[in-house]
């Protein structure tokens, strides 16, 4: 979702964005979690939303979406935020679904400042509550040119759905993956998972006879037994069959 301003209705686009914390298998037969404590590396993120969107703009410039007056400065410019560092802003949730639609919605459908913000309007000036209980006082002229820059074009769509979200799995891979979370929610309502955090490290706890799986646990709080996908404790180790090795033929001489 696009917001463009700031409390003091400066131009400040950015972009909200509500990322699943999984995804449904090939299948649809199964709902694969995501990490809790983990979804990508931040820095990563930053790296190539700076590629898509740069990207985009080159090709909406190809394409004629883009006019651009001046070649040689659209390059430049291009070139000079490749090489700036994009920071993405990445935070834990809310807390659940109720507080993010709930932030979300003060821009959804709103303009970039309300009523109840206005103080006073009156010939020479225009004062509003920003953050925090300040005030700012501005000219009727900037008023109204910030107040315009958050106008968006005819037919631009402030709101976008992708992948899971898509209106073309609203009724499908969508429900299928609501009605997934549902029994598994569920399911850890009858049987609660021990979230206890991992004891704490210290000399006496590892011990010389202590086993690896032990250690690894008490150090990182991984538990090697435990499926990191699905949860299950059921993991087993199986050697590799021999005949696999086996059954490998060494490369063929290429002739000169």
């Amino acid at each position: 979702m696009l917001h463009t301003w700031s409390r003091t209705l400066e131009y400040h686009p950015h972009i909200h964005c509500i990322v699943t914390g999984g995804a449904l298998s090939l299948d649809g037969g199964r709902w694969i979690a995501a990490r809790p404590n983990y979804l990508f590396p931040v820095e990563a993120l930053g790296i190539v939303f700076r590629g898509k969107l740069l990207d985009g703009l080159k090709q909406a410039r190809r394409c004629g979406k883009l006019r651009v007056s001046d070649s040689k400065r659209f390059a430049s410019n291009i070139a000079a935020l490749y090489r700036k560092d994009w920071n993405v802003y990445c935070k834990r949730p809310f807390g659940g679904p109720e507080q993010v639609i709930k932030y979300l919605g003060q821009y959804t459908h709103r303009v970039a400042i309300s009523n109840q913000r206005l103080v006073s309007i009156d010939e020479r000036a225009v004062t509003f509550r920003t953050k925090s209980g300040k005030q700012v006082t501005v000219d009727g002229v900037t008023f109204l040119s910030r107040w315009c820059q958050h106008i968006l074009p005819r037919g631009y769509v402030k709101i976008r759905h992708f992948g899971l979200m898509s209106s073309s799995y609203a009724t499908t891979r969508l429900e299928r993956a609501r009605a997934l979370l549902d029994a598994q929610a569920l399911a850890e309502k009858n049987h609660p998972v021990d979230t206890t955090p991992p004891p704490t490290l210290n000399d006496r706890q590892l011990r010389p006879d202590s086993k690896w799986r032990d250690i690894l646990l008490r150090l990182n709080g991984v538990d090697p037994a435990i499926c990191p996908y699905c949860g299950s404790h059921n993991l087993t180790r199986q050697p590799l069959p021999r005949t696999a090795t086996l059954a490998r033929s060494p490369p063929e001489a290429i002739a000169a």
